[in-house]
């Protein structure tokens, strides 16, 4: 299954926000929060790449599946769109 993109990002979230307690308590550097920021963003930006491609690995299985039925409804509104719009 797919990473659950809105949980990696609360996480993010919280990590920052614990992680602006303690450069407020002093207890990290400028130079600390800069590392740990540029390292939290690129564990979100994995969990946002996992994600998209598990909504494309999930559209392309379905149009292999159900090919037939999308381009067979699609050849049906197509035509109900032209008997609406051509003059008898």
């Amino acid at each position: 299954m797919g990473s659950n993109l809105l949980e990696a990002t609360s996480t993010y979230w919280r990590k920052l926000n614990q992680l602006d307690a303690a450069y407020q308590r002093g207890e990290v550097s400028l130079e600390e929060v800069d590392a740990q920021v540029k390292v939290l963003m690129a564990e979100l930006g994995q969990a946002r790449k996992e994600s998209f491609r598990y909504f494309v690995n999930g559209l392309r299985n379905t149009w292999h599946e159900q090919r037939e039925l999308f381009l067979g409804v699609s050849l049906l509104g197509v035509l109900a769109c032209t008997w609406l719009v051509l003059p008898l």
